[in-house]
């Protein structure tokens, strides 16, 4: 029995301890909150980071769109800067602007692509997208026309699907995209400097997370510390944007690298074909256009068989032989075998036809439009600039063909055109807005460009000072303006000053009109023209650059002289019309209340053209004209 006690008396003991360890035990609920403080810190540190980040301005802002004080917007200039993460200068749009709310007689396109799209080296004025633009207002003056063309240089797929939602959001009537040259060296993609690994998903999520200042900051950090590793390394620091990006140079063909790309290309553009049917927003893919027959291949290796080198040779020979369309699938196919990809394979255009087929959207064969100018249509200099980018004419044709289309799906505004649909394209070519500094500065670029890689080696580019010769004032700005940093806007205005001082006027005018064709909406530029004309009297030519300055927003100025200029002409109503509105804006503008007097007392309102008189001597008591007619007045009985 006393072992048995012995044994119940440990029971209860232990019995006891095991409750004290229970009860020192964390409950569930506990273990929930403290897991849940655990998660919470660090997100906690991110918000407080994020806070303070944007509290101090830290970075730079990366919003895709910037709203004007004048009711416009405009996508960010600073935008790239998403996509750029080690690349220097980063790209800037062509700066289009429209309305922050839509109007209702509004026609809105966007066209998105790369340099290309932008129209490099035109750029801003001769990409296709000023074509449609202009053609559009030519043929719908009563409508407000908005062709707002958001192309970057050095960019491809991965930037326009960042984009594409906030297009969307813009209400756009139809979007335009010309892209696929890029996609394998232009920011993020598989073989560029600026890739971020090649997971769709993974570069797509960084994409979204970027806005966050946090993001920012984190890049800096990576970026600084990837400067300070290379620092010693021999990594291009000069030349275009494509070269300096350009990381894995060789791509063969149908080799991993080369199918990620067109994967990375097919898995976007379906991303953004899918959210545009979503939204019931008409795309318009255009096929890629490619140098073929007199841009040899700019990297060819020995193996695999048959080497670019070897093909471009047979299409050659195969061309000069009268065998052209041979030739032309032997020039695409060493195009392809080149393993420097600056040019976009020929499965590019497969991918966009099967992306149109499944998507419903709309192709156009632009690669055959141009083919059908070129001879022997074989694709070359006659309708290229370089490797990829159109010429001037070129670009317009581009235009043309997706104005064709766009009235082939019934995708133009529904409103009667002015213009006979078939004299539009002359019309619109005659007008055309363009300068010889533009033309200058676009052979000055393509001059630089063939003197960097891949054109040539290293040892063999010669110092721009060499290529870019200065024979004439448009050269010394164009020169200028390439290597000293000038903006556009500071060229043209350069020019046109030294015009004015030649009394060179119909070139003031040709550089005056380029200035308001890019910023529509700075009145400075209307103004200047409209004084210049008035001093030289040309008064025709005056009204019309007041009708144009009054479309953009009617002031006191505009307003006055479309008044005073049609009282000249007779036309005493629109007269009394305009120099009303311009009083209403400005009632001691003298001379508006001095021709309004005129007005009214050739539409015998003597009473009324008496107290305008009075109210002008009131203003300015030594205007001598207001005087004289005031006493020709009081000698009228009334």
């Amino acid at each position: 029995m006393s072992s048995s006690k012995n044994k119940n008396n440990k029971i209860p003991v232990k019995l006891s301890i095991d409750n004290k360890e229970k009860e020192k035990a964390p409950s569930p609920r506990l273990k929930k909150i403290f897991y849940l403080i655990l998660i919470l810190i660090p997100i906690l540190f991110f918000v407080l980071l994020e806070a303070g980040l944007r509290l101090f301005n830290y970075g730079v802002d990366t919003a895709q769109w910037v709203d004007l004080d004048n009711g416009k917007r405009v996508l960010n200039p600073q935008i790239a800067k998403r996509y750029f993460y080690t690349t220097g200068n980063a790209p800037v749009s062509i700066q289009d602007v429209f309305d922050q709310q839509k109007k209702s007689n509004s026609f809105r396109v966007f066209v998105m692509g790369e340099s290309s799209a932008a129209g490099y080296p035109f750029m801003p004025l001769g990409s296709f997208s000023r074509y449609l633009n202009h053609r559009l207002e030519l043929a719908y003056p009563d409508k407000t026309i908005e062709v707002v063309n958001v192309g970057l240089t050095a960019i491809n797929s991965y930037t326009l699907r960042d984009l594409f939602p906030g297009i969307l959001e813009q209400k756009p009537d139809l979007i335009l995209i010309y892209t696929g040259h890029n996609e394998y060296y232009g920011a993020l993609g598989v073989g560029s400097l600026e890739s971020l690994g090649g997971s769709r998903f993974l570069t797509n999520l960084i994409l979204n997370l970027s806005k966050f200042k946090t993001i920012q900051l984190l890049r800096s950090i990576i970026s600084g510390a990837s400067s300070a590793i290379s620092s010693g390394s021999n990594a291009p620091s000069d030349g275009t944007l494509m070269s300096r990006i350009a990381k894995d140079q060789y791509i063969l063909y149908s080799s991993d690298t080369y199918y990620k790309g067109i994967e990375q290309f097919k898995g976007n553009m379906a991303d953004m074909l899918g959210l545009a049917n979503e939204e019931k927003v008409p795309v318009m893919i255009g096929t890629l256009v490619s140098n073929i027959k007199d841009q040899k291949p700019f990297i060819s290796l020995d193996n695999p068989k048959p080497t670019a080198k070897d093909v471009f040779s047979k299409a050659t020979e195969v061309y000069q032989q009268g065998k052209y369309k041979e030739a032309n699938k032997l020039f695409k196919l060493a195009k392809d075998l080149d393993v420097l990809r600056f040019r976009a394979p020929e499965k590019m255009n497969e991918v966009i036809y099967q992306l149109g087929k499944e998507y419903k959207a709309y192709v156009v064969d632009l690669n055959t439009e141009l083919e059908n100018v070129s001879p022997n249509n074989i694709i070359g200099d006659n309708i290229m600039t370089d490797h990829l980018h159109p010429t001037l004419a070129g670009y317009q044709l581009m235009g043309k063909s997706f104005y064709e289309h766009m009235n082939k799906a019934g995708l133009l505004p529904k409103d009667k055109p002015l213009i006979d649909f078939t004299k539009q394209d002359s019309l619109t070519r005659a007008t055309f807005v363009f300068s010889p500094l533009d033309s200058t500065i676009a052979d000055f670029r393509i001059k630089m460009l063939k003197n960097d890689f891949p054109y040539v080696t290293k040892e063999s580019k010669k110092p721009t000072s060499e290529i870019l010769s200065q024979n004439n004032i448009t050269d010394s700005i164009a020169y200028s303006f390439l290597t000293e940093g000038w903006n556009w806007e500071k060229a043209h205005r350069e020019i046109l000053n030294i015009y004015l001082t030649r009394n060179e006027f119909e070139k003031v005018i040709t550089e005056i009109n380029v200035l308001i064709e890019q910023y529509p909406l700075i009145k400075d530029y209307y103004n200047f023209i409209i004084n210049e004309l008035l001093v030289r009297n040309r008064y025709d030519d005056a009204l019309k650059y007041c009708y144009k300055s009054y479309k953009v927003a009617p002031d006191a100025y505009n307003t006055k002289w479309i008044g005073i200029i049609s009282l000249s002409q007779n036309k005493v109503d629109n007269a009394i019309k305009y120099l009303e509105e311009s009083l209403n804006i400005d009632n001691m503008d003298a001379q508006a209340l001095y021709n309004l007097a005129g007005a009214y007392i050739n539409k015998k309102n003597y009473k009324r053209a008496n107290d305008l008189l009075d109210r002008c001597l009131n203003v300015n008591p030594n205007y001598q004209e207001a005087k004289q007619l005031k006493q020709q007045l009081l000698s009228i009985k009334y």
